[in-house]
Formats: C-alpha cells, sequence, structure tokens
C-alpha cells in the first residue's frame, strides 16, 4: 500500500518510542545502531591517527642509517603498537562499524539485533585499546610484534607484562568483533524488508554477511591461541614449550588460520564497498551481480585454505607446500571476476568523477599491484627468497592499505551525507585523493626494490655501508606526503560535520534503500517498512515506494521476514535502551585486565560479571526489556 512517510504525528511518537534520552547516561544506554556505529567508526580513525603517528616515527628513524633518534627497545613497541592498533583496533573494527551503521539501512529494518550486545561489543573494544595505549603510555606495551610469536612471546624470553597486555587486547577486539558478527547474521537472515528475495540483497550487505561468517569461524582461534599462550605465561601450561611436549608452530598455525582470514575479513566489506558505491557514479546496475556474489562467497571459502604460505620457511613437508601454492593462487580467480565486473560495470556506464569515484579508482590499481605481489609470494621459492624482508611489508600495505582504506575513505565521501546531512568537500576532496594516492605509492612501492636487496623488516637501524639508505630517505620523505593526504581528509571530515553544504536525503542519486529515508535518518530509520521489488529499488520506483504497516508505534517492533524469499512472518519486540550492557562491559574488562595478575580473577571477576547478566536480561514485564 501507498502510505504518506511524512506524517509529523506518526514521526514524533515513534521518535519518543525509538529515541536515545538527552545528558549522559542516554548517552551511555543508547542501542540506537547508528550511535553505536558512529563511535565506533570515530574511534577506529582516532586509532588510524594514532597508528600513523607510530608509522612516521619509524620512518623517521629508518630515514638515516645508524640513527639514533629511537632506542632499540622503544621501537620494538613502536612497530608491535603500530601493527596491533592498526589490525585489530582500526582495520577490522572500522569495517564492522560500517556495517553496522548501513546494514539495517540498506535492509529496510529499523535496528539491528540483539542492539544490547551492539552496545556492549563497542564498550569492550574502547576498552581494548585504552588498555593497549594506556601500556604504551606507561613504557610497557608489548614489544613482541603483532603476531606475537612463542618462544619469543613465551614466559622464557618475554618477562613483565608486554605480551599479556596483547595477550588481553586480542580477547577484548575479537569479543567485539564476534558480537558484532553475530548481529550481522541474524539481522540480514531475519529483518530484511518485505520482498528482498537473497537475488535481491545489496551486495554491501552480501559482502558483510560472507564477511561476519568468517569472523565467527576464523576468531575463535586467534582467542583460543591468545588464552593458551597467556596460560603459559600466568598458570604455567606447556602448549608451546616443546621441552614439556608442546609445539610452538602449534602458535603460528592456530595465529595464521586466524590471520589469513581477517586479510579477507578487511577486504570483502571493502569490496562491498566497492561494488555498492560504483554504479551510483556510472549511473547502472553493477555489471554480473550473480557471479559477484558467487565471488565473495567462493573467496570467502578459499581464505581458510591460505594460512601455511605464511610459514613456508619453517620446514614443512613439500607436498603441503604445494597444496597451500595451489591453494594461494587459486584465490586469484573470484578476485579476477570481481575486477572484470568493476571494469566491465565503468565501461557500460558514463562515470561521474566526484571523489568517492577517484578513490574507487585508486584501489583498483593498487589492488592489482598488490593481488600480483602476493601471487609472486605464493610461490614457495620465491617466498623464501623475501620472506621478513620489506617485500612482504610492501606487499601487506599494497593489499591492506590498497585494498581497504581506498575503498573505505571512497565509503565516508559517499556515506558522509547520509550520516550528518552534510557533504563533504570536492576541492580538500581531491587534494587528499592525489596526497593519498600519491604518496602511498611512492612510500610502499620502494619497499619491494629494498626488500629485493635484502633489507629485513623489524630492525631499527642498519649500516652505512649497505645499499639501502637512499631508498629509505626516499620512502620517510614519501611518507610525510601520505601523511598530508591524510590530514587534509581529516580537516574537511571535521570542517564538513560542523559547516558542510546540506546534502539533502539522497544528493547522489543512489539506487539503495538506505537513501530511501532522511539524511541523517531518524531514530526509527523508516516511518513504514519499505516493500521492495527489484535490486536497486530507488531507480526502479523513483517515486513514493510501497510499504508495509502493522508495527506497534507506542513500543519497539520489528519485522521479521523469511530467510530466502523475506516474506512477513511476525512481529518481534525490540530492547529498549538500557546502561546494563556499559556495566557489564566495565565488569568484563576488570576481570580481564585483572586476570593478567592474578588467575583467581577468573572466578572473583565473574561474579560482577554475573550480577550484570542478571540485570540485563531480569524479566521487567515489557516485551523491549525481555529482549
Amino acid at each position: 500500500m501507498d502510505t504518506d512517510l511524512d506524517d509529523a504525528g506518526l514521526v514524533h511518537a515513534l521518535d519518543v518510542t525509538w529515541g536515545t534520552r538527552r545528558g549522559f547516561w542516554g548517552a551511555i544506554a543508547t542501542v540506537d545502531h547508528k550511535v553505536i556505529a558512529r563511535r565506533y567508526i570515530v574511534t577506529a580513525f582516532v586509532f588510524l591517527m594514532l597508528g600513523g603517528v607510530l608509522a612516521l616515527a619509524m620512518r623517521l628513524q629508518l630515514a638515516q642509517p645508524e640513527a639514533r633518534i629511537i632506542d632499540p627497545d622503544r621501537y620494538n613497541q613502536i612497530f608491535t603498537m603500530h601493527g596491533s592498533n592498526m589490525m585489530f583496533l582500526f582495520a577490522v573494527p572500522v569495517m564492522e562499524a560500517m556495517a553496522v551503521y548501513l546494514v539495517p539501512l540498506m535492509i529496510g529494518t529499523r535496528n539491528i539485533a540483539f542492539p544490547r550486545l551492539n552496545a556492549f561489543s563497542y564498550w569492550v573494544f574502547l576498552a581494548g585499546g585504552i588498555l593497549l595505549w594506556l601500556s604504551f603510555l606507561l613504557d610497557a606495551a608489548p614489544d613482541v610484534g603483532w603476531f606475537a610469536y612463542v618462544p619469543l612471546a613465551g614466559p622464557e624470553y618475554g618477562p613483565g607484562k608486554r605480551a599479556d597486555i596483547w595477550a588481553q587486547m586480542i580477547t577484548f577486539t575479537e569479543l567485539s568483533a564476534l558480537a558484532i558478527a553475530v548481529e550481522i547474521v541474524v539481522t540480514v537472515f531475519t529483518q530484511r524488508a518485505p520482498g528482498m528475495s537473497l537475488d535481491r540483497i545489496p551486495l554491501f550487505v552480501w559482502a558483510m554477511l560472507v564477511t561476519a561468517f568468517l569472523v565467527i569461524m576464523a576468531m575463535p582461534a586467534i582467542m583460543f591461541a591468545s588464552s593458551t599462550l597467556i596460560m603459559d605465561r600466568l598458570v604455567g601450561t606447556h602448549f608451546y614449550n616443546p621441552a614439556e611436549g608442546g609445539d610452538a608452530l602449534l602458535y603460528q598455525h592456530l595465529f595464521w588460520f586466524f590471520g589469513h582470514p581477517e586479510v579477507y575479513i578487511i577486504f570483502l566489506p571493502a569490496v562491498g564497498m566497492v561494488l555498492t558505491i560504483l554504479p551510483t557514479f556510472v549511473q547502472r546496475p553493477v555489471f554480473g551481480y550473480l557471479p559477484l556474489v558467487m565471488a565473495l562467497i567462493a573467496t570467502g571459502i578459499l581464505s581458510f585454505g591460505l594460512w601455511v604460505h605464511h610459514m613456508f620457511v619453517v620446514g614443512l613437508p613439500r607436498l603441503g607446500e604445494s597444496f597451500f601454492t595451489a591453494s594461494s593462487m587459486a584465490i586469484a580467480l573470484p578476485a579476477g571476476i570481481q575486477i572484470f565486473c568493476w571494469l566491465a560495470t565503468i565501461w557500460a556506464g558514463r562515470p561521474i568523477f566526484k571523489v568517492p569515484m577517484l578513490f574507487i579508482i585508486g584501489f583498483i590499481v593498487t589492488f592489482v599491484i598488490g593481488g600480483m605481489t602476493g601471487v609472486m609470494v605464493a610461490s614457495v621459492p620465491f617466498d623464501t627468497q623475501v620472506h621478513d624482508t620489506y617485500f612482504v611489508v610492501a606487499h601487506f600495505h599494497y593489499v591492506l592499505v590498497g585494498g581497504a582504506v581506498f575503498p573505505l575513505l571512497a565509503a565516508v565521501y559517499y556515506w558522509f551525507p547520509k550520516m550528518t546531512g552534510r557533504m563533504m568537500s570536492e576541492v580538500l576532496g581531491r587534494w587528499a585523493f592525489w596526497l593519498i594516492f600519491a604518496g602511498f605509492h611512492l612510500t610502499f612501492f620502494p619497499m619491494h626494490i629494498l626488500g629485493l636487496q635484502g633489507m629485513p623488516r623489524r630492525i631499527y637501524t642498519y649500516q652505512p655501508e649497505l645499499p639501502w639508505s637512499g631508498l629509505n630517505l626516499f620512502v620517510s620523505v614519501s611518507s610525510i606526503v601520505l601523511a598530508a593526504g591524510f590530514l587534509i581528509f581529516f580537516i574537511d571530515a571535521l570542517r564538513s560535520w560542523r559547516s558542510g553544504q546540506p546534502a539533502g536525503d539522497n544528493p547522489w542519486n543512489a539506487p539503495t534503500l538506505e537513501w530511501a529515508t532522511s539524511s541523517p535518518p531518524p531514530s526509527p530509520n523508516f516511518c513504514f517498512i519499505p516493500v521492495v521489488g527489484d535490486r536497486n529499488p530507488l531507480w526502479s520506483t523513483p517515486g513514493a515506494l510501497a510499504v508495509a504497516s502493522g508495527l506497534r508505534v507506542d513500543r519497539r517492533e520489528l519485522l521479521v521476514t523469511s530467510v530466502v524469499e523475506a516474506l512477513p512472518q511476525a512481529r518481534e519486540s525490540s530492547a529498549r535502551n538500557s546502561v546494563w550492557p556499559f556495566w557489564a562491559a566495565l565488569a568484563t574488562s576488570v576481570m580481564l585486565v585483572w586476570s593478567m595478575f592474578s588467575p583467581w580473577a577468573v572466578i572473583w571477576g565473574s561474579m560482577p560479571i554475573a550480577v550484570t547478566l542478571i540485570g540485563w536480561f531480569w524479566p521487567k514485564g515489557t516485551p523491549e526489556d525481555d529482549s
């Protein structure tokens, strides 16, 4: 049925029901997915800035041979902090945060599933980040690399609490990531707008669904690895002590069983962003919807068969190495399908080279280079020569920065009007793009050459007679260009948030459902749940969308639909705002930090956690509070 979506009385009533109370405790108690996602995004970008400062510090130290700007111990802390911060506090959380904000809007629902768990996940993530950075300020930061290999991170070679802090930071961040993954899976499968069958789901939602399953299957491996590491250190177990029957290589297998899927946990959301933004700026539907969905799923499946290519030099059987070489090369096939679909979409459309489109083009160029070097290091003979050199550093950054950060920046420029109601500057955006694009390639491409010249990674200085000083100085200067681009980006974002040009509801003439509501969206997202009849509903139905009615206005209700065809099935209550997720996260954080000093913390610390969970789930007589 067609219904007036601008009814002022309805909007006010829904805003009262779904809104967030003003004041400190209202902010603490909110379970609005948009508010929590914005907190995630801002916090993750703060960690990006801090990680970038650490990167500049490392480049300053390496600009000249035998520099004494940073001492070896502090340098070990800095490169460990940089990697851990970027991987666990920025890359994965910011991608999941974009999903927390966008997925409910894209599928036409009013909130994410398990909204209190969503709030809990943010507070736990924030606590993990504070723990890591406080340790750095106290000169007690982890110094064992972002991977924390044993025996270096074990009790024999890692005295003090540095490795313990790294292991517990992993527990914080992975607990947060697992919570969001569960929420996304349930939201996508049960809360899609009527008519949004599986073959009409936006490609960004498909990408996040695959990513969520990767998180659910991969994260337990790293949580087990970090938990057993801290048990070896604090309780006296011997999981990784060969003298007592343990195995140090077990840790590497566990870490990389998570570590390589994590690359795709970061990359697949970026692909989903590209597949959502690209059609808007060529004004035609994406080419090859079904092959792209299959490529996303195939990439997720194949990502679990690659982890050993990080371990080619540890002395594994040759037959096993051959298998992982083949699987590492096979994953290039779905990537190739995606690249050709991107190019076909651009070729068949009329490209509009706004700032988001520039970052998409930069992504395609950079990702192709990173993919080619990925195929190179998949070869055992070549990997044996360049393993632990700057060639791997260059490849890693081409894949993760080029393959994830460029699409992320495109997404920020693209969805900034949706989140704030204001446009970012086109002029500053172009300056940011060209400085970041040029600075990135000038910084990281020469690292391939340094690696081929034999420069090992994770060193804090080098001798002047080695042939690395010229390129290292060039790389360090180029990193300033890259940093200048990011500085302009942050200035543009802050300026636009405060005084940017008003955007309107759909400034890009985009086809997906999040643009069917106002910008920024109201508290309930949609006054009526839209009905979808096409993959690009705003292009196929340019006027008012058909809507479904029947949900209560005086309490929080969601429409539950079937998994395959998205047929309406039931009305389900959605949890109201509550402070208990905050207290539960605080109690969990205290227990995890305390456990680094005493194993009894697990016992005694569980008691306040139990109290907060009782308060969280205690029946209060209303469906919203009992969910």
